[in-house]
């Protein structure tokens, strides 16, 4: 009789894990299903300071398709520049090609959409310089 018991508790036991494990696994995919990507199209203006002490007023337009951007960049200092890119919940990094004083290097903007609709992050010259930037529709 009280192997009937245990055999039976056993069973019961089994049952609610299995319940509490397709449940949990059924929340963890609605989850990652509804986690939305920041949306960066249209125009930015960018204000970047650099690692050495200069500082640039570039503006930038981005399309967005999902996660992928692309888009033109328009700089005094670096010039007219394609970009690509990528977008990741509310982080997004894009790149593009410049070439300044004969010396050809890529770019690029890695940041953060922030709650206020701005954007700021870190901007890398190559490896030949750094920078910080913020950004916001003019």
């Amino acid at each position: 009789m009280y192997q009937q018991i245990a055999d039976r508790l056993t069973g019961e036991v089994w049952r609610v894990v299995a319940v509490v494990t397709v449940v949990v696994l059924a929340s963890l995919a609605v989850m990652v299903a509804g986690q939305e990507h920041a949306d960066l199209s249209g125009d930015w203006a960018l204000e970047v300071t650099t690692d050495l002490g200069g500082t640039m007023t570039p503006s930038v337009t981005l399309e967005q398709d999902g996660t992928s951007l692309s888009g033109h960049y328009s700089s005094a200092t670096l010039g007219e520049a394609d970009v690509t890119g990528t977008v990741d919940g509310n982080g997004f990094r894009f790149v593009f090609d410049a070439e300044l004083q004969g010396q050809s290097f890529e770019v690029s903007y890695t940041g953060t959409l922030e709650e206020d609709g701005t954007l700021s992050g870190e901007i890398d010259l190559g490896g030949l310089a750094g920078g910080l930037f913020t950004g916001a529709h003019p």
